[in-house]
């Protein structure tokens, strides 16, 4: 594979998303770790995409490893409560700027924009988390359906908790 570049006439080689690829191992690795779910599921890949994205926005990997520094800086930006999704959204914009000269696409930056389009776009099967029902020592009425209200959910509305539990146990 070509080293990642955008300087002189390189002969037109494929350009390779080295900074992409490196979140994307290093959120795979943290959600191995915590051991949430099954590498094989939908949600599995949406809390991958999610951190993947965190960890790119947030100035890239640069260390083999995850710093405790760097760990506590995930936790706080996959925290459910913050503004995650206007986060990404800022960063993306900012970053599609371009800065390369024209014609030449920043790779990276496409595998990127392409993992949030997935994450917001594709909509899991996923518990209600909003919803309150009765207490679980209250018997179930005959006519109340046994079992728990499931809804449509943005991906990365799954993918997000999932990521930020993963940073916790890493």
């Amino acid at each position: 594979m070509r080293p990642e570049h955008h300087e002189g006439t390189g002969g037109g080689g494929l350009l390779v998303p080295m900074a992409w690829m490196y979140s994307e191992y290093l959120a795979d690795e943290v959600l191995v770790t915590g051991d949430l779910m099954e590498p094989t599921t939908l949600e599995y890949r949406a809390g991958r995409d999610a951190l993947a994205l965190t960890i790119f926005l947030s100035d890239g990997a640069v260390a083999e490893e995850l710093p405790v520094a760097r760990v506590d800086e995930l936790r706080l930006l996959t925290a459910y409560g913050a503004a995650w999704r206007r986060w990404v959204c800022a960063r993306l914009e900012a970053l599609e700027r371009p800065t390369a000269p024209a014609g030449v696409q920043d790779p990276d930056l496409a595998l990127a924009r392409s993992a949030w389009r997935w994450l917001e776009e594709t909509e899991l099967l996923a518990a209600d988390l909003d919803a309150i029902g009765p207490p679980p020592w209250e018997p179930v009425g005959e006519d109340e359906e046994e079992g728990e209200t499931r809804v449509w959910t943005p991906a990365w509305q799954l993918g997000l908790p999932l990521s930020h539990l993963a940073v916790h146990l890493y």
